[in-house]
């Protein structure tokens, strides 16, 4: 399968590859059709986000679309980020074949598990 450049780079070179301990925000997502997984994590300081990192076991798309997503979201506050989307993850990747547009999705179902569970302990009991 061809990937564009920004793949390629993102896979060979992944950025903000790791774990952040005791992180604000995380989530472990996963695709069950093709056995994908993201483990995200965020640094949240004053309702932004100051760190961002993540664990991605699957195909050199997922691996890209976590280590993009990452950059994405570093200095987002929390309520842009969670308007964060597909489209943009799969448009900072330089597109997606239709074949690898689930890891664009699997971003995305990072961030919000993350965010809200996040939310939730923000509230006042």
């Amino acid at each position: 399968m061809q990937y564009s450049d920004i793949i390629q780079d993102h896979f060979e070179h992944p950025r903000n590859v790791g774990v952040i301990a005791d992180a604000e925000a995380e989530a472990l997502v996963s695709n069950p059709a093709c056995g994908d997984m993201m483990h995200l994590y965020l640094r949240i300081e004053q309702e932004r986000i100051t760190d961002a990192k993540c664990k991605i076991m699957g195909c050199p798309a997922a691996i890209a679309a976590g280590s993009v997503t990452t950059e994405l979201l570093i200095g987002r506050g929390v309520a842009e980020a969670l308007t964060l989307s597909r489209v943009e993850v799969t448009t900072a990747l330089g597109g997606l074949s239709p074949q690898k547009v689930h890891t664009s999705v699997l971003a995305e179902d990072a961030i919000r598990a993350a965010l809200n569970k996040y939310r939730t302990r923000q509230r006042p009991d």
